[in-house]
């Protein structure tokens, strides 16, 4: 488990552009003007930073949001900024939840300059996803590929674009730290298989992409642990595969449900030992109380915490399925309906 992470963009993310001194420091943007297609990419082939930055910046996007008042002349406004990558050709950005939540308006703008007012899709606090969608020509839209995250490997190169300080078209470089990460979502729950990353991640790169070095996307730069609210080098990406999966959903139908099961747990020998039940939650009304071990999920064996999050997400809410647990050295089955997950984690 991860402790002290903070996240790269909303507080410790998106980077606060209020009550900024003036005079100090004067940063000269140059916007580079070449690109090329991701077609012109062959299967295996790695490229250099450069030639990633120059397939890929142009799909990365600096978002800028406004909340806490209905002007941003208005006392109580805040303004912040985080980052973004084009998903398809009708205007989707992909970014994090954190990036937007609580948004009055929208902002996004694109690597020539140019910017363009948005809208919020969906968003999804527990996997800390969300899509808006940009009012802006077509021309403006060079979607990023996003990959397969189950086949990236520890010590694979990457890239990060995005916004760290409002700084557009920011590219940093490293590699896959370490895999199947655990990262606490925006509304406490968990996100499992979080990708690692030594590649310098801060305040206003959350939301931009980490790409692989055939410039695709697999994760969504979220959070850093750091003792200094900087960049300490170790960084943290939701996963491409979550991504996809939610990011269909929000386009889809605008929010994307999550089954719950209403337990907090910790690993036991056995499978996964319930240390917590939510009252009045799909494990309670079935009966599971604290220190139960739960050895099987809808008729597949429990070996572990991971696995039985993972069993309980691959479920929609409603679905009835039979837990096996362990009390007092004796086992028992009770069905139990999924419910679906709350705003916040209720234990």
């Amino acid at each position: 488990m991860l402790a002290a992470v903070v996240g790269a963009a909303a507080g410790a993310g998106a980077y606060a552009v209020f009550n900024k001194d003036s005079g100090t420091t004067i940063v000269r943007q140059v916007h580079v003007t070449q690109s090329v297609q991701a077609s012109d990419v062959k299967p295996g082939t790695l490229l250099s930073i450069g030639s990633i930055y120059k397939l890929a910046n142009r799909g990365v996007v600096k978002i800028s949001v406004t909340s806490g008042g209905a002007n941003p002349f208005e006392q109580g406004t805040q303004q912040a900024q985080g980052s973004g990558f084009v998903s398809g050709t009708v205007g989707h950005v992909i970014t994090n939840q954190h990036v937007i939540d609580g948004a009055q308006s929208i902002k996004v703008t694109f690597w020539n300059g140019k910017t363009y007012t948005a809208k919020l899709v969906g968003s999804d606090a527990s996997t800390d996803t969300a899509v808006i969608k940009v009012d802006a020509p077509a021309s403006m839209f060079h979607p990023l590929a996003l990959a397969d995250s189950s086949t990236v490997q520890v010590g694979d190169g990457v890239v990060a674009i995005g916004s760290p300080f409002g700084l557009e078209e920011t590219v940093t470089s490293g590699i896959v730290s370490a895999l199947h990460r655990q990262m606490t979502s925006p509304n406490k729950f968990t996100i499992d298989d979080s990708i690692q990353t030594d590649a310098a991640i801060n305040h206003g790169n959350s939301g931009g992409p980490l790409l692989n070095m055939q410039g695709k996307v697999i994760g969504v730069n979220a959070q850093i642990e750091s003792d200094s609210g900087g960049n300490d080098g170790v960084g943290f990406a939701v996963p491409s595969d979550t991504v996809r999966r939610i990011a269909s959903r929000l386009i889809s139908t605008g929010k994307a449900e999550h089954a719950y099961l209403g337990v907090s747990l910790a690993e036991d020998s056995s499978g996964a030992r319930v240390t917590c039940v939510a009252q009045d939650k799909p494990a309670a009304v079935a009966g599971l109380e604290q220190d139960d071990v739960v050895t099987s999920f809808a008729g597949k064996k429990i070996s572990s915490v991971d696995s039985l999050r993972f069993a309980v997400d691959a479920k929609k809410p409603g679905a009835h399925v039979s837990v096996t647990y362990v009390r007092d050295g004796k086992s028992h089955t009770v069905s139990v309906t999924l419910g679906t997950r709350p705003a916040k984690a209720a234990c």
